[in-house]
């Protein structure tokens, strides 16, 4: 019997969703082909599962970009490198995997003092202790005392430095041994922390077990640090033509870049149009 994904996780930034001059979520697109190809998937019967790094406000306005979800129907949200999982629409969160970030944002801001720290405000945007640059985060901003973010346990903690270089940060978490955490650099000197265990793996993990779907049926798709687990954990991970090394070497496969419409070429060999 041929092999047909029953469930599609789709990373958004770098592998569906194209950045427009370097400057973030504010200005990004995706492709009519990509679109296409994701409404052919869906249209067969495919779950689609998106997953990223964003909240969920960003990820809802890339569903509406897909076309996603019709209406009476639902998608799945993997959001916050799995730390919340979500349907939409209406926006409800069904598992969620909180943690004290207080000692390990401490650690950072120890070594990086002039860094950026924010919080999600589920489906309404982020609470901080000073304005990221712009573009970057989507939604309402507060800001607000960091012992007054850090009081509560959170889901995620994002932590930014612009004065820094991806570099820098990647050496910073070598440098403080990083324990009892889950945490990813990413494409700048941004690092997202959740609790340990807790990545797009154990996020997806939760949707397929919902929906009763193996592993070896689904394909997931993506480009950066945080899809690492994702890539290994799923039947048939790909990695976009424009991925990380470490996501590269996760995967079962290459597709072409995001900005060859890579997710295109890929899906298509499973659901023609």
């Amino acid at each position: 019997m041929t092999w047909k994904p029953r469930v599609v996780a789709l990373d958004l930034d770098g592998t569906v969703v194209q950045w427009i001059d370097g400057v973030g979520q504010a200005s990004t697109q995706v492709s009519p082909a990509v679109v296409a190809a994701v409404r052919a998937a869906y249209d067969a019967g495919a779950t689609i599962a998106l997953c990223s790094g964003r909240s969920a406000l960003g990820m809802i306005n890339a569903a509406d970009l897909l076309g996603l979800p019709d209406e009476g129907d639902r998608i799945w949200l993997v959001v916050g490198n799995g730390s919340t999982v979500m349907t939409w629409p209406p926006l409800e969160a069904v598992h969620e995997t909180t943690f004290d970030a207080g000692p390990v944002v401490a650690e950072i801001l120890q070594m990086h003092p002039d860094a950026l720290v924010a919080v999600q405000e589920r489906g309404v945007g982020y609470r901080l202790n000073g304005l990221f640059p712009p573009g970057e985060l989507i939604g309402e901003m507060r800001v607000v005392p960091l012992d007054e973010l850090l009081a509560q346990p959170v889901d995620r903690v994002i932590v930014r430095d612009p004065g820094a270089s991806v570099e820098d940060f990647v050496r910073a978490a070598e440098r403080l041994g990083l324990h009892d955490i889950e945490y990813v650099v990413g494409f700048t000197a941004w690092m997202d922390i959740a609790a340990a265990g807790v990545n797009k793996a154990s996020g997806l993990a939760y949707v397929c077990r919902e929906i009763g779907v193996d592993a070896a049926d689904v394909l997931a798709m993506g480009d950066g640090r945080n899809d690492v687990e994702m890539l290994q954990w799923a039947g048939r991970g790909v990695a976009m033509g424009n991925a990380l090394p470490e996501a590269i070497a996760a995967a079962d496969a290459v597709t072409a870049s995001c900005e060859d419409d890579g997710v295109a070429v890929e899906l298509r060999r499973w659901f023609p149009a």
